[in-house]
């Protein structure tokens, strides 16, 4: 397989196992260090789905398409753990709110922070991984449609930039020092900033679990979360590691797990994920053709046989 496919491939079914797993981290009081997968992803992967069917179909972000294809997937299967904020946004999309942007404003005076935004915007670190200032509008875009706070659209971003940094690496020759360097001077100066410094203590010196929960945090804000997911990843040389550790941090699990999964996958490829757990993962063969879509239209190929495989498997999934 094309290793920049193999990367976009892993990203997607990396979310989706990461998800998982800590979706069933957070059904038991008890982890396992060999776990299976929960029989569903949450809202996390279904949305990372309606980002990456976007991104794909219009060949770019489209404010309108994207957003209406949220709230498309909510309708379809509102039983995927959506959150309270994000169920009232929706509910305000539903009743006519869809074309006014910042929707979430109507709920909270500076908008959302939290991490609904970041979960689901590794598709745009795939198409945009070597244009950062392509990428951080589109994360911002993309994100402000229903998490618009500054550390929302903040967060997205700097999920966004470790997924693209991640399908850059050499897996055997990852640079953590480069990775950080690279995150801080893409970060814009205030907290998360500041969270990307406490990484690299604790890379550099060591740090236990309590002091990762502590410092890093494992809350439903982006601020509590995408540098957990981050750290997770670079402080482990492989994606099993990387996403058990995440998810057996506690806390809001399935989403970082899911958002530690796709820079591990994104970096490790297809191939660095346990077959057990990409084999088994709901809707595998759909986030698969998903991939290889997304891949097509980074690389410009004529994608209308690809078109045809994504919506096949797509009419499947919605028939079930």
């Amino acid at each position: 397989m094309d290793t920049m496919l193999s990367k976009f491939a892993g990203c997607l079914i990396g979310t989706a196992v990461g998800d998982s797993l800590g979706a069933r981290r957070e059904g038991s009081p008890e982890f396992a260090e060999v776990a299976d997968l929960a029989p569903r992803y949450t809202e996390n992967t279904a949305m990372t789905i309606a980002v990456a069917e976007s991104l794909a179909e219009c060949r770019d972000f489209h404010y309108w398409h994207m957003a209406e294809l949220f709230l498309k997937k909510y309708e379809q299967e509102p039983w995927r753990r959506y959150g309270h904020t994000i169920t009232r946004v929706f509910r305000l999309m539903r009743n006519g709110k869809l074309g006014f942007g910042m929707i979430d404003r109507d709920l909270y005076a500076e908008g959302s922070f939290g991490n609904g935004a970041a979960m689901r915007v590794a598709p745009v670190g795939l198409l945009y991984h070597d244009d950062p200032r392509m990428l951080r509008d589109i994360a911002y875009h993309s994100a402000g449609i229903t998490h618009s706070h500054e550390w929302g659209l903040e967060g997205a971003a700097l999920q966004a930039c470790a997924v693209a940094l991640a399908t850059l690496a050499e897996p055997g020759n990852l640079s953590i020092t480069d990775f950080l360097g690279t995150l801080r001077m893409f970060a814009k100066p205030g907290p998360y900033q500041e969270k990307l410094k406490t990484i690299i203590g604790f890379i550099e010196n060591g740090a236990s679990r309590e002091d990762v929960v502590a410092k890093l945090g494992t809350g439903t804000s982006c601020l509590d979360s995408v540098p957990t997911a981050i750290y997770a990843f670079l402080s482990h040389r492989d994606f099993k590691s990387a996403v058990i550790y995440a998810v057996s941090l506690g806390g809001d699990a399935d989403t970082i797990g899911a958002m530690t999964g796709a820079i591990a996958g994104a970096c490790y490829g297809i191939e660095g994920i346990p077959s057990q757990w990409r084999e088994t993962v709901e809707h595998n063969d759909l986030l698969d053709a998903l991939a290889k879509r997304l891949w097509e239209v980074k690389m410009g190929i004529n994608s209308n046989a690809m078109d045809a495989e994504v919506g096949e498997n797509r009419a499947a999934v919605d028939a079930r």
